[in-house]
Order: structure tokens, then sequence, then C-alpha cells
């Protein structure tokens, strides 16, 4: 009997070893509906569906289990396996995170993907230090510019209260004389209704999300640049999968990576529409502000290459010779 019972205990635990589950906690900063968020939990239901149901990751939104600034550091300590990051947000701990955050560097999707090319294996190089793994990025629709008044050029927007939720946007406040402000998206549509902010460069979507046209009338169009969300993981908790379940995880993330830059660019005109419907006048941005801001982004450029030094050079280097080779 005893004899009996050994074995069938031996059997249920060989049954629940190779049928073991592993749970991932994703943290997100953006709403469950922003289109970044759509696609990460189809990106989890996809890895649920590829790994037999080995794998399960739980996709937190809206900031809800870490702030968006927290969320790196969380994956790299393992407080979380896996989370989405914007890269732009982390260019003071390493330049190589803020390429995508000059201005009129890279304006277009087209330019954006080049620009990703050129930046990829450096920071495949730099996460790997980190303990992390890169699995996937997706960009942001064009940033512009939204104001409680008409902007005729940089000058009307000196001493305005400035949303700056990256080192690039702050840097841009204190070059146009801006007062900049720091905010989340999770706290934006607060700040825009307490007067905390007047105005700040982002897409259409963060526009949309955060209900901005409450609060605020003019957006122009300036396509300043396309900034990344990364999908990052710890590296040990990547490498404690078996191959199967890694092979599933990587396919999904393929997946959603050609998914959520082909969603985003379709989204972009989606926001601009939407943002219209509820009052908001999208502006084509006049030619002094365009040139004004330009000039702010050759002096970010310069800036930039400069404080990454051999790794920024290759990278603006392999970006041109992308743009030349592909047009």
């Amino acid at each position: 009997m005893n004899f009996k019972i050994t074995v069938a205990a031996a059997a249920l635990a060989l049954g629940a070893n190779a049928f073991a589950q592993t749970k991932w906690d994703l943290p997100a900063a953006y709403p469950a509906s922003n289109f970044h968020t759509e696609n990460l939990t189809q990106f989890a239901a996809d890895v649920d569906k590829a790994s037999g149901g080995k794998l399960k990751i739980t996709v937190h939104a809206n900031a809800s289990l870490f702030k968006a600034n927290e969320i790196k550091r969380a994956v790299q300590g393992g407080q979380a396996q896996i989370g989405e990051v914007l890269l732009v947000n982390f260019e003071n701990e390493n330049p190589i995170y803020g390429v995508d955050g000059i201005p009129f560097l890279a304006t277009s999707y087209a330019d954006s993907k080049k620009l990703y090319e050129a930046q990829k294996p450096v920071l495949d190089k730099l996460l790997g230090t980190q303990g992390m793994k890169l699995l996937y990025t997706v960009a942001w629709p064009p940033q512009g510019i939204y104001s409680k008044k008409e902007l005729a050029s940089v000058a009307d927007l000196r001493g305005i209260k400035w949303r700056a939720y990256s080192p690039a946007t702050a840097k841009i406040a204190e070059l146009i004389g801006a007062q900049p402000v720091t905010i989340q998206a999770a706290e934006l549509s607060q700040a825009l209704a307490t007067g905390v902010v007047e105005s700040y460069m982002s897409s259409g979507s963060t526009g949309y999300d955060s209900k901005t046209y409450e609060s605020i009338k003019y957006w122009y169009d300036t396509q300043a640049w396309l900034p990344k969300n990364a999908i990052i993981v710890n590296k040990k908790a990547f490498d404690a999968l078996d191959p199967a379940t890694q092979a599933a995880l990587t396919k999904a993330a393929a997946d959603a990576e050609t998914r959520g830059w082909k969603l985003s660019e379709e989204k972009n005109e989606w926001y601009k529409k939407a943002l219209s419907e509820k009052g908001m006048k999208i502006v084509t941005p006049p030619a002094k502000l365009v040139s004004d801001m330009k000039q702010v982004g050759t002096i970010m450029q310069a800036d930039w290459v400069k404080k990454a030094g051999p790794d920024g050079e290759a990278i603006i280097a392999n970006f041109n010779k992308l743009k030349a080779a592909k047009k």
C-alpha cells in the first residue's frame, strides 16, 4: 500500500514538473487603452499560447505596479521579470538610450527604423552589461508641440510651463527658455487641469490618452522625432526558461515588434483626427517655428555625440549610411 502511494505521489510530482508554469509580471506606464499596451496584451496572449501555457505574463498597465522611471530598475534587479520602458527616459544613465530623442534626426517611420537598426547592436550590448536583454521596440507616433496659445516661433514658448518627461525634453526647455516641469504620462491629465503644465512635446497618442484637448487647444505637427518603447527582460529570468519557451517568447516578441510599428503608423492619423474631433486645432507649424526647432535639434545632436563618444559617432554614421543606401 505504502509502495503504491509512493509511486502515485512520484508520478504526480513528475506531472507537475512537466507542466510547471512560470509567471512573469510586466509593468507598463501607459493606459490599458493605449496602442502600446494593447500590443503588450496581445504579446502576452501569444506567449501563453505558443508556450502551451508554460509562461504566463501579466501586464500591469498605467504605472500600477511601478512608475515609468522605476520599471527599468525593477527589471534589472529582478523585482519584475520583464517590463516596458521609454528608452529616452534613461539618457542621463547612458547617452545611447537617448538617440531617438534628438529633434529632427529621424522624423519619419522609415528613418526611425533605420536609426533603430543603427542603434540596436550598441543597445543590445549595453543592456547585456546590465543583466538584461532587449526583446523588441515600438516607436511612438511623431512628436508635436501642444500649446495653450498660438505659436509663430520659439520666442512664443519662453517662460511657458513645459512638461519634461525625459532628459531630451528637459534640454529643449532649457534651450528655448521654457520652465521645465517633470511629469510622467500617468500624472499628465491632472497637471494640465491644474495649470502645472501649459505646453509640452509628445505624440497625438499621449494628447488623446491624457485628454489634453480639455486644457490645450493647439497641437503643432512638427514631426520632430519618434521615441521608442522597449520591452526588456531580466537575463537570469530569460535564461531560466527552457529552450522551447525561450523560442516561443522570442517569436512572439518579433511578431509584436512588426505589429506594433504598423499599429503606431496607422494610429498616428487616427489620433490626429480624434483630437480634431475633440476641438483641438491640428496646425502645420510656421516656417520660423520649424527652423528654430531644427536649430535646437542641431545643438542637441552635437551635444549628444560628444557625450556618447565613439559608440554615438558609429550610430550616427551607420544611420546616415542606411539612409543613403535605401533612398
